[in-house]
C-alpha cells in the first residue's frame, strides 16, 4: 500500500472592504474557517473575509509558496481577472 501525499494548495479570499488575501495551506477548508472565525490571520481580522474566490492545488509547499508569492505581486485589477477567469 503506497503513501497518501495530500496536496498543497493556495487561495484567495475575497474580503468585505474590496481587497484580496493570499495565503496557501495543506488543508484549505480548516484554514478558511480559521479566517471566518477571526483566528486566521491578522489581516483577515481587520478585512473580514467574504467569500472563498480562487483556489490552486500544487504537489509541494515550495511549489505554492512560490505561486502565492506571484499571486501577491499582482495588482489588484489582475486579481480580479485571475478570478474572474478561473472561479472557484
Amino acid at each position: 500500500m503506497g503513501l497518501l501525499i495530500l496536496p498543497y494548495y493556495i487561495y484567495v479570499l475575497l474580503c468585505e472592504d474590496g481587497s484580496y488575501y493570499t495565503w496557501y495551506a495543506k488543508d484549505i477548508d480548516l484554514r478558511v474557517q480559521q479566517h471566518w472565525r477571526g483566528v486566521g490571520a491578522k489581516y483577515t481580522k481587520l478585512h473580514k473575509p467574504k467569500k472563498l474566490v480562487y483556489t490552486e492545488e500544487f504537489e509541494t509547499v515550495g511549489e505554492a509558496m512560490k505561486r502565492e508569492r506571484e499571486i501577491k505581486q499582482l495588482s489588484h485589477e489582475e486579481k480580479y481577472r485571475l478570478v474572474s477567469l478561473h472561479p472557484r
